[in-house]
């Protein structure tokens, strides 16, 4: 089953978790000095924030998937679709570690679909040297597949 995700970038953490607990009816799954997010089941979303973006708003969308078939065939969708995508396997990225790829919408916006495997201490860090990091920018021809150094700065 599938939980949609979306990430935004926040300037006043602590104000932004007091918002979303009273939207949400209760406080964060996860919350760190630099991250929140809510696991909730009604409605079925995956939302987090961090105070890592650019700038505030809406960081980018996605959808989250339970197993790796599923997120196989999702990915074969986009490249049956000719989409471009960034694929990142053994992601390590906000508190997680997830396979997962990269899209972007025709406004540009991102959009992240991904299988979580694990939990991690940092939100960035790399314990093995073949673990990627977080979204770097979609690629524009959708044969491109490679690896960011960059992890949500």
């Amino acid at each position: 089953m599938k939980r949609f995700h979306v990430h935004i970038s926040v300037d006043d953490l602590d104000a932004n978790v007091r918002f979303y607990s009273t939207v949400f009816g209760e406080p964060p799954t996860v919350l760190k000095s630099d991250y929140a997010k809510w696991m909730l089941e009604d409605p079925r979303i995956n939302f987090a924030m961090s105070k890592r973006g650019l700038k505030s708003g809406v960081d980018h969308l996605g959808l989250e998937v339970e197993s790796e078939t599923e997120l196989a065939s999702l990915r074969q969708q986009v490249a049956a679709a000719e989409i471009a995508a960034l694929d990142q396997p053994n992601a390590e990225c906000c508190y997680a570690r997830s396979d997962k790829y990269w899209t972007n919408d025709p406004q540009g916006i991102a959009w992240e679909t991904f299988h979580s495997l694990d939990s991690i201490p940092i939100f960035g860090h790399r314990s093995r040297p073949e673990s990627t990091a977080c979204y770097a920018g979609a690629p524009t021809v959708a044969s491109e597949s490679t690896k960011s150094g960059a992890c949500c700065d």
